[in-house]
């Protein structure tokens, strides 16, 4: 398993998001590095996780826990397959493509080291919006990525540090649940009933996450 490119956005104009500046960091492009990875800081206030990289809608993305975004490699060849286009390494917006890891199936809380420093923890999976879809240049985009569920994975940073195209990618924990990826983005789009399953995940999930599964237990029962 390994980090095979390491994508940063710059603040760029654009006709298809609804941001209220249309300025968006969606647009991902391939570095070398050696990228510093910290905290950010609370939502709304803290950006990307990534040193250089431009968060421009803080109210819904960045944050500490939206420090990091990735997605597999793998996943990004079968929607080549699916779309009969090209998709570039970062072309989804993330900050890690890896190559060899199974994010779907990667566990609320699972902690992945990457390189000799950096372990972030994963919280909680990618929904789709307009921006996305505007970049993507795909009619329908948002309905069909939320139908496929292959939504790759936000993560928060346990350990800092540098980290560089190349690296390796080891998973240091698994927890002991069953809350995936794909069934927490399921829970939070498709399938509500799934919620309260959530709740075996714990303080890990996005705090946005853990609060609306609490919510629907507190109204609908486990």
């Amino acid at each position: 398993m390994k980090l095979l490119s390491l994508n940063l956005g710059r603040a760029k104009s654009v006709d298809y998001t609804d941001q209220v500046d249309g300025v968006t960091g969606i647009d991902k492009q391939p570095v070398e590095g050696p990228v510093h990875v910290s905290a950010p800081g609370p939502k709304g206030i803290g950006g990307s996780g990534l040193a250089g990289d431009a968060v421009c809608e803080k109210r819904h993305h960045g944050g500490d826990d939206q420090a990091v975004y990735a997605y597999a490699r793998e996943d990004l060849d079968t929607w080549e397959r699916a779309l009969g286009r090209a998709i570039p390494s970062g072309g989804f917006g993330e900050n890690l493509t890896t190559e060899g890891l199974d994010i779907t199936g990667a566990l609320i809380g699972e902690r992945w080291r990457i390189g000799p420093d950096v372990v972030l923890e994963v919280t909680s999976s990618r929904i789709p919006c307009r921006t996305f879809q505007g970049h993507l240049g795909e009619r329908g985009w948002v309905k069909r990525f939320t139908q496929e569920g292959v939504a790759g994975a936000y993560l928060r940073v346990i350990e800092p540090g540098e980290i560089r195209a190349g690296d390796p990618i080891e998973v240091v924990h698994r927890p002991d649940h069953d809350v995936t990826v794909a069934l927490a983005f399921r829970a939070v789009t498709t399938e509500r009933s799934l919620l309260a399953r959530m709740l075996a995940a714990g303080d890990a999930l996005h705090p946005e996450e853990l609060r609306a599964a609490r919510e629907y237990v507190a109204k609908y029962g486990s």
